[in-house]
């Protein structure tokens, strides 16, 4: 089941947290450039080790998109390009931004691994920030985002990771919330010696 009457504003934190939905239909309208701006300087606070702030980004709108859908196409076989090259050729010329998160590699494991933690919080804290905007986002980490052709065409330079691209619109719908499992199913308590 999907609504389709606009995101509910959320009170609380837990709220929002709650309410936010991964949105893969969007209006055409465009998302202001200063809204955009906005909302990666506020996910920006999301915790990240040391203060490094391990991102860049890469944006996609407008005329542009033509662009990353050919570089997402071109990494496709021919049976897959035949299959749904024009149906992804038009869903991502029709979403109205594309976010491209990027991280630099620290051939270090222990720092590469808090950078990556640290991206991952900041994309989290950018979807929630953009919910309570009204605006709908879904991560992406498709095959393409690993595909060397990719990553030369979208300007990903060696030593870098995609960690997702992010389609980001106004809803057209937005799905139903799907089940959680309840955390004591997960939960081990150590409390004696």
């Amino acid at each position: 089941m999907l609504e389709t009457t606009g995101i509910q504003r959320a009170g609380t934190l837990a709220e929002l947290i709650k309410a936010r939905r991964t949105v893969r239909l969007f209006k055409s309208d465009p998302v202001p450039m200063e809204l955009l701006v906005d909302l990666l300087n506020i996910a920006a606070w999301a915790p990240n080790h040391g203060a490094r702030e391990p991102w860049r980004f890469i944006v996609y709108k407008e005329e542009a998109r033509k662009a990353l859908a050919a570089a997402m196409v071109a990494t496709y076989s021919a049976e897959d390009k035949e299959k749904y090259g024009k149906a992804k050729w038009a869903y991502f010329t029709h979403v109205p931004l594309h976010l491209l998160v990027v991280m630099g590699e620290d051939p270090r494991q222990k720092q590469w691994d808090e950078d990556y933690a640290a991206v991952c919080a900041w994309i989290q804290t950018f979807q929630l920030a953009a919910w309570e905007e009204n605006l709908g986002v879904v991560w992406k980490t498709n095959n393409f985002v690993y595909h060397p052709g990719f990553r030369e065409a979208v300007g990903v330079q060696p030593g870098e990771k995609i960690v997702g691209l992010l389609h980001i619109g106004y809803p057209e719908q937005i799905p139903a919330p799907r089940p959680r499992t309840d955390a004591r199913e997960f939960l081990t308590v150590h409390d004696k010696l």
